[in-house]
């Protein structure tokens, strides 16, 4: 964890008034123990999920003494400071200062949490944007961002000021880029044009297309292959290929760029192209007098992309889904579950574990459960969440929730109810209630541990 020295001036990184005393925040004894609350639980006895009620500061503190470096995913989405947050952790940031002095010691210990190969994503709209990049370039390093998205959050634009605004951000960083493990996600509308014994594949030339990689300094991947045009394999167009030249073969390296005319490379080195030759790697006619290497994409999965302009990833499914379940308007512009699920895939494998720490209505913990309900995976989350009052005249409150924590558990249980009816797997539906509690004496463990 990053500590300002009493020495170090605060003009040498990114700062703001209050930087000290909030690093400061992340050392200081948290203040309280976690009380547990079995009949607000859900399947106490075989739960591996957590509900923590609280201000997420203490919390985090209190989760570090057992969870340490043990979390694969974090997500959160923090208040935005936008002078209309339904909820915020200071009644109102009516500064900047306010907002960073806020955040940075909760993303100090949020570091702290995660295993060595796990990432963090934050969103957020443009008015803390900048200053959010800033401080986690600062706590996770720059050289640790993995990417920023751009999410189509409402699609049919909010016409104030001067743009009509229609998206939102989110942050993507890994505690270490070089050590961590992210996931494939599955992608539907993909369409093969040819197949073998194996299955469905599209082609990909096999040379690297980068011209900062080239003979000169890849040595190694140039070298040619030699095409057989008298072995024709079953499908037309396509040829058997070898390492050793034959009477009537054709030599084939990688093609130069067009632009400098600089030699690329190969994708792969001699001993893999050997491994799969004509399996996995065949030559292939472009055109008359034209052949290439290419190798065989089987994949039916895509990298996550930074523009996530579906219409899936709105503002208003994420609260039609909420009323889905409800039955009426008891939380404002949740995040949709399609936005979670596909971070969760991203940044989860299925035995993982996922911390929201501004859980709202609890989006994080459904898109867990359903991922399992899918796959059979058995994920657990951790979701923290300020039991902030409702307004008396609202909708939420005149159907019986007091607070912004009722109405999270309360969408765990009909979500897991849901899903149950309709899942082809079992999962683990229940969450284990604790509560911030205010004494002296702090547990000598944060939370007791269910593995």
């Amino acid at each position: 964890m990053h500590k300002l020295d009493e020495n170090e001036t605060e003009n040498n990184t990114f700062t703001w008034q209050g930087k000290k005393a909030a690093a400061a925040l992340a050392e200081e004894a948290a203040g309280y123990r976690l009380c547990p609350c079995a009949q607000e639980s859900v399947d106490w006895e075989h739960t591996k999920n957590l509900y923590v009620e609280g201000d997420n500061l203490p919390a985090l503190k209190l989760l570090r003494e057992t969870y340490a470096s043990q979390i694969k995913m974090i997500y959160i989405d923090p208040p935005y400071n936008t002078g209309s947050d339904t909820f915020v952790y200071a009644d109102d940031f009516s500064r900047h200062s306010d907002w960073c002095s806020m955040i940075y010691p909760r993303l100090l210990l949020a570091r702290e949490l995660l295993t060595e190969d796990g990432v963090i994503f934050l969103s957020i709209d443009d008015h803390e944007f900048d200053n959010l990049k800033k401080i986690c370039d600062e706590v996770f390093g720059e050289c640790n961002r993995c990417g920023t998205f751009v999410v189509n959050s409402t699609p049919n634009a909010r016409d104030y000021g001067f743009v009509g605004k229609m998206h939102e951000f989110c942050l993507f960083y890994a505690k270490n880029k070089w050590k961590a493990k992210t996931y494939l996600l599955p992608d539907t509308e993909k369409k093969f044009r040819f197949a073998d014994e194996k299955g469905a594949f599209n082609i990909h030339p096999l040379y690297n297309s980068n011209e900062a990689f080239h003979k000169e300094n890849r040595p190694n991947l140039y070298y040619p292959f030699y095409l057989y045009p008298d072995e024709p394999l079953a499908l037309k167009g396509f040829y058997r290929i070898g390492m050793e030249q034959k009477e009537g073969s054709i030599e084939l390296y990688p093609p130069k760029s067009q632009k400098n005319g600089v030699p690329f490379v190969w994708r792969w080195g001699r001993e893999k192209a050997g491994r799969f030759l004509n399996e996995e790697i065949v030559g292939y006619q472009v055109r008359e007098g034209e052949y290439r290497i290419v190798q065989k994409m089987r994949s039916s999965q895509k990298k996550i992309r930074s523009l996530l302009t579906d219409t899936k990833y709105a503002s208003r499914r994420g609260t039609a889904e909420v009323e889905e379940l409800f039955g009426a308007k008891v939380f404002s512009f949740p995040k949709p579950l399609a936005l979670l699920l596909d971070f969760c895939r991203t940044g989860l494998g299925k035995n993982d574990r996922i911390l929201d720490f501004f859980s709202g209505s609890a989006t994080t913990a459904h898109a867990v459960m359903q991922l399992n309900a899918q796959d059979g995976g058995s994920r657990s989350f951790i979701m923290v969440q300020k039991p902030e009052p409702l307004d008396a005249g609202s909708v939420a409150y005149k159907a019986g929730y007091t607070d912004l924590c009722a109405i999270g558990r309360e969408r765990i249980r009909r979500a897991a109810n849901k899903l149950r009816a309709e899942a082809p797997f079992a999962f683990d539906g229940g969450f284990r209630v604790y509560k911030l509690c205010d004494c002296e004496k702090r547990m000598e463990k944060g939370v007791e541990h269910h593995s």
